[in-house]
């Protein structure tokens, strides 16, 4: 799949689900219930114990079936890493141009976090697919709409305070993508094997997208 097909599907499922799971096992579950739902696009936090490992599992479970990120990476070596093991997009709460850098290389999909119009510029100019506004709680749609105004050509993906709730607003006010935790993956329904409900979830969120597109 090349880098403009990994773009091309990111836009078309319009959500990203940002996952904290405890194990291969439990996050290959995760994973089943909310691409029943519509969401295929993940992004396994480096937070997660053995994400590399976990990367590498959900990637030869899937192949081509879900596109597999990885988020909270902070340095250039792990963005690396992370390639290599099965890592399609690379995404960082803070813009930092080494792994934007070494993203562009090797022809991965790049989301560097910012939050100030001037940060948002920075990171588009820096070389970035996308700009990841964090933390988009607290300021909500309006501020997306807001920043969208003088800066139409960045496509955004409010990370934050997304919900079902808010969801379509989000993408009215000009987000591109949705950056989707809690409200998407809840620990304690994964906790309780709750899975249908994932399920119902993820497709309450596309259908969000869907309607406000």
């Amino acid at each position: 799949m090349t880098k403009l097909e990994q773009m091309q599907r990111i836009e078309a499922c319009g959500i990203v689900a940002i996952i904290r799971a405890n194990s291969s096992a439990e996050l290959i579950e995760v994973v089943a219930a909310i691409k029943e739902g519509g969401v295929d696009v993940i992004e396994v936090t480096m937070t997660t114990p053995g994400a590399l490992q976990v990367i590498s599992d959900v990637s030869d479970k899937y192949g081509d079936e879900v596109l597999v990120g990885v988020g909270s990476v902070l340095d250039a070596e792990t963005a690396r890493a992370a390639m290599l093991a099965g890592a399609k997009f690379i995404v960082s709460p803070v813009t930092k141009p080494d792994i934007i850098e070494i993203c562009n290389r090797y022809g991965a999909v790049v989301m560097p976090g910012a939050f100030t119009p001037t940060e948002i510029l920075a990171a588009w100019e820096s070389g970035a697919d996308y700009v990841k506004v964090f933390p988009s709680s607290g300021v909500g749609p309006a501020y997306i709409k807001a920043v969208k105004a003088p800066l139409p050509h960045i496509p955004l993906v409010p990370t934050g305070g997304v919900s079902i709730e808010n969801a379509g607003e989000f993408i009215k006010a000009g987000a591109t993508v949705l950056g989707v935790g809690g409200s998407l993956v809840n620990s304690k329904i994964i906790a309780a094997g709750q899975y249908h409900l994932l399920t119902e979830t993820a497709r309450k969120f596309t259908v969000a997208v869907q309607a406000a597109r």
